[in-house]
């Protein structure tokens, strides 16, 4: 069974945690990153290989015998069926697989591959387990909303032990992409708009998919993806050009994979986009200079699916052996899907135009990654059809999906307490999501279904509620008599629960969308209801932050439920009733209206920033909107009712050598229990290079019973005040810093200064 357990050294890391949310994203080096150790038989295995076999361990194919979902979210590009893909393993033609169909598929694959190959090097099976496999967790967004990392670190150690017991070696995740426009369909798949969350959350999905040792059969092998600032893509469309300053991508986008890589994750993916007109997957500096010759990483580094054979649409590649060349020279190992690599590598090495030097180097790497996994030690570790009937969807993994749900719920209003809501209160639930067992799991599932997720009126009645369910619109169109139907049965109720939102193929890969705001359907449905008067609560389904319009926006109380996974009906019940109280906290911000995106909270001032109060002319914000978030990243309410006072900061001087102690108290007046989130803000008033106006620095979640206080207290020293400076080094310099302990970015919660002092 997956250990729910924190062991001694899951202390130690959750220390380590403590520790980051007090230090600075910035690192001069990266000590001890992605060390690959080197068996000795791998340089004699390597002196047997032909080129043709060293080209094969080197690609990567989608399974020819994958489920539906497999198909549609990465179809086979070869069109081969499963016998002739068998026998390109036996030839030596493939590295592995990912993807697949389980451990039934892996045992024949792997039994061919020992028995009739030549070399008889395992395969390694990989996929996209991105927030479970047969159980499903919150959406990464969604979890990360509970700002808990080590609910992160049990979550991916769950789905660990779920999908290595259906033979999967490798999972293709977590990704660490810092996602800053709402538009991107894939901001679901990360850690939200901040660098020390996504940091955070980076490193512990990394140690939970691999535990303790790699070579475990209930690890996976982490990939940190995609590398690099895939997030920044231009105006949020999927795939697009990243133009951004070498300072941005340094502050913002790469301190999350440094931690990843930190935590022991042994693999990174060469991202889709260009950086400064040179896509990843060709580029030298990001894949050679920076990840190995400066941070040291000895991993491997995978395409992302044919992003090889897709520099030739980028147009710096002539045709695909260019393209094999352009990606092999920069430093990408492994091709996927584009099989470019085993179709010409032998010739480009041949003609002279790889040096076959760099071809072993990346076959020791991937060799040594297979002895990592334990595969030349027992090449059917982790493939054991009957271990992996026994390993899925145990109670206790429902029990942690149910948990991880209830913590990632936001609850953005609570107008008059009309939450929690009484079991006796006749309830109309009303939408496209008010029932049915669909749109429940979340985008990038590849192995759960929808039909072993517990939908939200099966919540709601097993809770004790009692309820009426009225469809009222399809997500994107409207429905025959369906907004009639909804305002009978508003009126006839207490009070409505509007499920409305996104559904799961509306956010994800290739879903970028121009207006993140509730389709217009389902907008009519709430403006009919919400004009009978009857109190509403809006669960919004949501894979992105979305801009709320109408009576969406000004309903009585408002839950973000993004898409829970496996135990959402039961999650959301658990904090529509109250057995537990909303805990999450937004880790991306929702703004006013889709045109300020991309937004995020730690923008820079400009020279004309509006000051407090009306809106002004000639300032930096839109016509009628302020530069802000309607509901700003760290918002979240709870049952009780928070004060923040008596901010504590000692002398107010951080010594050049010493820390300065940071304190606030923290008091629940409500007549409620209630998780708060406590968030330190920093602000370097004057510095040789513009600041945000804010920068979370640490946080910690205090539970409070009714009229309990508590003093929240976080450490700073000089290196939390790192920034990347005008030599482009990190550095640090004295002078006054402005600071914040808030129940939000745009929150004053408690807030003073203290100066940092020079030696």
């Amino acid at each position: 069974m997956f250990d729910t357990r924190i062991s001694r050294r899951s202390a130690i890391q959750a220390l380590g945690f403590a520790v980051a949310w007090s230090a600075s994203p910035l690192r001069a080096a990266v000590d001890a990153v992605g060390k690959l150790p080197v068996p000795g038989f791998v340089d004699a295995l390597i002196g047997r290989m032909t080129l043709e076999e060293k080209a094969g361990q080197l690609t990567l194919m989608a399974s020819a015998w994958g489920g539906s979902s497999a198909a549609n979210l990465n179809p086979p590009g070869n069109g081969q069926g499963f016998d002739a893909q068998i026998a390109d393993a036996v030839a030596g033609k493939l590295t592995g697989v990912f993807n697949g169909q389980g451990a039934d598929m892996a045992m024949r694959m792997q039994s061919a591959v020992m028995k009739r190959s030549r070399l008889k090097i395992p395969l390694m099976f990989a996929a996209d387990v991105i927030h479970g496999f047969r159980t499903i967790f919150p959406i990464p967004v969604g979890e990360v909303a509970s700002f808990e990392p080590d609910l992160a670190r049990r979550t991916a150690r769950a789905a660990a032990f779920e999908a290595s017991g259906a033979g999967i070696d490798w999972t293709f995740a977590p990704m660490v992409d810092i996602a800053r426009d709402q538009r991107w369909g894939r901001a679901m798949e990360g850690a939200g708009e901040d660098v020390l969350l996504g940091e955070v959350f980076a490193a512990a999905r990394a140690q939970g998919f691999q535990g303790e040792s790699l070579s475990s059969n209930d690890a996976l092998m982490a990939c940190a993806k995609h590398f690099a600032a895939y997030g920044a893509a231009e105006a949020g469309l999927d795939y697009n050009t990243v133009d951004i300053s070498k300072r941005t991508l340094f502050e913002v986008y790469l301190p999350p994979f440094e931690a990843a890589f930190r935590a022991g994750a042994m693999s990174t993916m060469a991202s889709f986009n260009e950086v400064a007109g040179i896509p990843s997957t060709a580029n030298k500096w990001l894949m050679t200079d920076l990840l190995r010759d400066d941070w040291g990483f000895e991993g491997i580094v995978v395409s992302d699916y044919t992003g090889d054979q897709e520099l030739i649409a980028h147009g710096i590649a002539a045709d695909g052996r260019d393209a094999a060349r352009l990606a092999f020279l920069a430093g990408v190992d492994m091709s996927m899907e584009s099989d470019l690599y085993y179709l010409h590598l032998p010739a480009l090495v041949r003609d002279g135009a790889v040096p076959e030097a760099l071809v072993d180097r990346s076959v020791r790497r991937v060799l040594a990654t297979k002895a990592m996994l334990g595969l030349f030690d027992d090449p059917f570790r982790r493939i054991d059809p009957k271990r992996e009937k026994a390993r899925s969807m145990l109670p206790a993994a429902r029990a942690l999906s149910r948990e991880a749900g209830r913590k990632s719920i936001v609850m953005l209003k609570n107008e008059g307490n009309l939450l929690p809501l009484s079991k006796s209160a006749r309830v109309a639930v009303i939408g496209p999501f008010a029932s049915g067992q669909h749109d429940l799991i979340g985008g990038w599932c590849v192995y759960g279904s929808d039909a072993d997720a517990v939908a939200l009126d099966t919540g709601l009645r097993a809770a004790g509620g009692s309820i009426t369910v009225t469809q009222g619109s399809g997500v994107e169109e409207s429905l025959d008599g369906g907004i009639e139907a909804a305002v009978t049965a508003a009126k006839a109720a207490d009070v409505v629960i509007l499920s409305i939102g996104e559904s799961q193929t509306m956010s994800g890969e290739a879903q970028s969308r121009a207006q993140i705001v509730v389709p217009p359907a389902q907008q009519a449905l709430a403006e009919a209801v919400a004009a009978t008067g009857k109190p509403i609560v809006v669960l919004l389904k949501n894979g992105r932050g979305l801009a709320l319009q109408g009576a969406v926006r000004d309903a009585a109380a408002i839950l973000v439920t993004w898409q829970l996974g496996t135990e959402s009906g039961n999650a959301i019940a658990d904090v529509i009733y109250g057995a537990h109280g909303p805990s999450g906290r937004l880790p991306i911000s929702f703004p006013f209206d889709s045109g300020q995106e991309p937004y995020h909270y730690d923008h820079k001032s400009t020279g004309r920033p509006n000051p407090p109060g009306p809106l002004q002319p000639y300032k930096a914000h839109y016509r009628g909107i302020p530069n802000a978030a309607l509901y700003p990243f760290g918002h979240g309410l709870t049952y009780g009712n928070i004060a923040y006072s008596a901010l504590d900061l000692g002398t107010g001087k951080l010594a050049w050598s010493g820390e300065i102690t940071i304190s606030a108290t923290i008091t629940n007046t409500g007549s409620r229990p209630a998780e708060e989130v406590a968030q330190l803000y920093i602000h370097d008033v004057v510095a040789s290079v513009t600041r945000p106006v804010r920068q979370l620095k640490a946080f910690r979640k205090v539970a409070l019973a009714p009229g309990q206080s508590e003093t929240v207290r976080f450490t700073l020293r000089r290196d939390s005040l790192q920034f990347i400076g005008l030599d482009m080094k990190p550095t640090v310099e004295p002078g006054e810093f402005r600071v914040w302990i808030a129940p939000s970015a745009q929150s004053d919660g408690v807030s003073g200064s203290f100066d940092l002092v020079a030696a």
